[in-house]
């Protein structure tokens, strides 16, 4: 990788094992930082998430948000809707929200029951309070160069863990693998604007083992358990892992083959432990953020 920054770790030598980075540490550090600066304001910026239905991942992972929240000392609730809520009574839960001035951050939890358009619903959510960061003007806005708005929670946790290891980005060659809304598009972007040279590869992409291990940064994205293994990987590389997936076992593991990845790269993120906790703390960051813009700070 070209220079790194003042400060920096240097890269762990290759064939010596990567360096773990740590997404609970990271995460919870910045939790914290997120609660001094919400106990310094004269107000309590408010997050409203909406869950349709009782999808038992999405039960926990709302609650995991709710507690984090409520911990950071922001006013955090949860409207929950029945399973057979039509998309017209979610959209108007969403306009009231819109509507209430005291309501800094809206999050719809996907995914939604099939009756309900996640189009039609992401694009309801005024774009000042879409924590998420997917309504299309804040995607445009990302897709334009310009990181100032709200950004996709979870390519936003990425570059937290990416600064924190001291993993040079200037002039870095970086893959993204997959090319989704949520992560492989925003993550590009995010990466373009660090000055990165950036290549998003996927399904189509031939000779996809060769493409990754060119990569000084690879951010895997694909949803496919251990699909990235660890001959994909250049030595020295940052390898950051975005998937959660269930193995038959009952097991869950990223889309990086972890075990065979860390005798070679250089830095490497754990699935469980990693991009994860970073989603949920840029969650917190984003409703604060929305809050201070909505009052002009």
């Amino acid at each position: 990788m070209s220079g790194t920054a003042p400060g920096a770790p240097a890269a762990p030598a290759a064939g010596g094992g990567a360096r773990v980075i740590d997404g609970k540490a990271v995460a919870a550090a910045l939790r914290a930082e997120i609660a001094r600066r919400v106990a310094a304001l004269p107000f309590r910026p408010a997050l409203r998430v909406i869950r349709v239905g009782e999808d038992p991942a999405s039960v926990v992972y709302v609650r995991t948000k709710d507690r984090a929240a409520l911990a950071a000392g922001l006013d955090s609730a949860t409207i929950v809707l029945p399973a057979d809520a039509s998309e017209a009574e979610l959209l108007e839960t969403i306009a009231r929200l819109n509507a209430d001035p005291a309501v800094d951050g809206i999050l719809v939890q996907l995914p939604l029951p099939p009756q309900i358009r996640p189009t039609v619903v992401i694009e309801a959510i005024d774009p000042a309070k879409d924590v998420d960061g997917f309504h299309p003007l804040n995607a445009g806005r990302l897709a334009a160069g310009r990181t100032d708005g709200l950004i996709p929670c979870t390519p936003k946790g990425v570059m937290h863990l990416l600064r924190h290891a001291g993993v040079p980005l200037a002039g870095a060659r970086a893959v993204v693998l997959g090319r989704s809304q949520i992560v492989g598009r925003p993550m590009a972007q995010l990466l373009l604007a660090a000055d990165c040279t950036v290549t998003v590869a996927h399904s189509r992409t031939r000779d996809l083992p060769a493409e990754c291990r060119r990569a000084e940064i690879l951010v895997a994205a694909v949803g496919r358990a251990e699909m990235v293994r660890g001959d994909w990987i250049a030595p020295g590389a940052a390898v950051i892992d975005v998937g959660m997936n269930r193995l038959p076992d009952g097991r869950l593991t990223g889309d990086v083959a972890f075990a065979e990845a860390r005798q070679v790269a250089g830095w490497i993120t754990p699935a469980p432990g990693g991009v994860g906790p970073m989603t949920v703390a840029c969650l917190l960051e984003n409703t604060l953020e929305a809050a201070l813009a909505r009052r002009g700070r």
